[in-house]
Order: structure tokens, then C-alpha cells, then sequence
């Protein structure tokens, strides 16, 4: 778990670096790049439009931990928007909240007692 944390750190410290570099040079106009790129057809859009159907299973995953519960609704829309950024921070609490426990981490903690009365 320590190894899969300091994972979860490097990426978090990479990709919010990069993000702002990005943005103090080229500002915050993502949305109409983004979408443009899916419109051209092109092998840009192609990587953003699989891209986004990544965010989308990273959103239905989260929402489906929290049993689409009003948190895990509003945990799935900043999974959705928030990508990467999001998920690396999300991880890491989680992984905190269940002491490391991986099984807990991916099926959330109402699933678990789900599994221990079925047992």
C-alpha cells in the first residue's frame, strides 16, 4: 500500500505541475480544444474522446462505491471533470479511511457489509 500511496503522490505532483505550466501559458480554454479536436476527427480527438469515455467509467465507478448515494453523485461529477487530479486525491483518502485495505478501496464500505452477511 506504502508503494501504491507514493504512486498515487508522484502522479498527483506531476500532473498538477504540468497542469499549471500548461495554464499559465496557454489559459484556461481546455473545453473548446477538447471538443474541437473530437469534431475534427482527428487522432487528437480520437485520444480525447477515449479519454472522456475513461472519465465517464472512472464517474460510474465512483458513483456505484457510494451505491449512487447524493455524496457519490456529487463524487462522480468531480471524477468526471476532475480526471486524474480527482482520482490520485480520491485514492489517497480512501486508501487512508480503510487503513489500506484494498478489497474496501474498490467496493467501498456498504458493499462490504454486503459481502460479510452473504458469507
Amino acid at each position: 500500500m506504502t508503494a501504491f500511496r507514493i504512486f498515487l503522490i508522484v502522479l498527483l505532483t506531476i500532473l498538477t505541475s504540468y497542469t499549471g505550466i500548461v495554464i499559465a501559458n496557454h489559459g484556461l480554454g481546455l473545453l473548446n480544444i477538447f471538443f474541437g479536436d473530437i469534431g475534427v476527427m482527428s487522432w487528437a480527438g480520437q485520444f480525447n474522446l477515449d479519454f472522456m469515455f475513461m472519465l465517464t467509467l472512472s464517474a460510474l465507478w465512483v458513483a456505484w462505491r457510494h451505491q449512487f448515494s447524493n455524496i457519490g453523485i456529487l463524487l462522480s461529477v468531480l471524477a468526471l471533470v476532475g480526471g486524474s487530479l480527482f482520482l490520485t486525491i480520491y485514492l489517497l483518502i480512501v486508501s487512508w479511511q480503510t487503513n489500506g485495505n484494498m478489497k474496501q478501496v474498490l467496493l467501498g464500505a456498504g458493499r462490504m457489509l454486503e459481502d460479510s452477511k452473504g458469507a
